[in-house]
């Protein structure tokens, strides 16, 4: 009986210590410019255990650094989809996107291409 005891401890602190204390992942996540930027980041990283967020202008892409024993990736993306950005497993919910600065309404195609036009001026 003992051993069977020590044996469902031993199993017990194998899987407790699986999970990654330093994960890394990357979620797409729709935004158009520097406002947004500032946005998906603050949402990201106020989530509890991300250590580091960093999104892409470009390639709209989230690159996280987070502890997996105190969040997911599901609750980092609730995050951001309730500042008012679509990610890749989420939609924002509609009141959310539209407390968004008009210039950041990136579901709008006018709005995308004036972004898309600016950056080729520069």
């Amino acid at each position: 009986m003992k051993n069977y005891i020590l044996l469902a401890f031993l199993l017990f602190g194998f899987l407790a210590n699986a999970q990654n204390k330093n994960a890394k992942a990357t979620v797409e996540v729709d935004g158009v410019c520097m406002m947004c930027k500032e946005r998906i980041e603050k949402a990201a990283i106020r989530t509890k255990g991300v250590k580091s967020a960093v999104w892409n202008v470009d390639t709209h892409k989230l690159n996280l650094i987070f502890d997996e024993r105190k969040t997911d990736l599901l609750k980092i993306q609730t995050n951001v989809a309730n500042v008012g950005h679509d990610t890749e497993a989420l939609k924002a919910p509609d009141e959310a996107y539209e407390k968004v600065h008009d210039c950041c309404k990136y579901r709008d195609i006018e709005v995308k291409e004036d972004h898309k036009k600016k950056k080729t001026k520069n």
